[in-house]
């Protein structure tokens, strides 16, 4: 699962708009907007701190002599000695910092669900914007089929439908 920047605000606006919807908060409709801004800020702060072990990982490997292969292991490596959380454990801290958030903000009235009604509600709306990778693996997948799965060629065409896919759901 893999959070895009460009989805951020639509999680955000999907998230405020389900607890109100469902009864879970009160939100003054023009601090709707804010309420959404402050929910955006959690999520891309992650995304910071993402990037940040990302370049600490880059830099390792560089200190190591290893070379991109070992990328994933040295993550995990640079992401536990920072505590950062990776994966659906991040996904979990994303969603308890929203739910912290929404008791504090000067932007929501007032909570009437618990944690644990409205955490399910989140964790659904960020895993359907989160499997989006998946989705697009099949689509690449499905249209690069004419070629050898495994071959040079194969991997490069791969890549290269990835890409624009991606770029034509507007992702990057």
């Amino acid at each position: 699962m893999r959070l895009y920047p460009k989805l951020v605000p639509i999680i955000a606006r999907e998230i405020i708009q389900k607890l109100m919807q469902d009864g879970d908060l009160e939100i003054e409709a023009m601090r709707q907007a804010d309420a959404e801004m402050d929910l955006a800020a959690i999520m891309r702060e992650y995304l910071a701190n993402e990037e940040r072990v990302n370049q600490a990982t880059q830099e390792a490997l560089a200190r190591r002599g290893y070379d991109n292969s070992k990328f994933g292991q040295v993550k995990r490596e640079m992401a536990d000695v920072r505590g950062f959380k990776l994966g659906d454990e991040g996904i979990e801290f994303v969603i308890n910092q929203m739910l912290e958030f929404m008791l504090v903000s000067r932007n929501v009235e007032e909570v009437f669900a618990a944690d644990n009604e409205m955490r399910p509600k989140l964790a659904q709306i960020m895993k359907r914007h989160l499997d989006i990778d998946e989705e697009i693996d099949r689509e690449a997948k499905s249209r690069v089929r004419h070629l050898q799965e495994g071959t040079s060629a194969y991997e490069i065409e791969y890549q290269k439908t990835i890409e624009q896919i991606r770029r034509a759901r507007g992702l990057i």
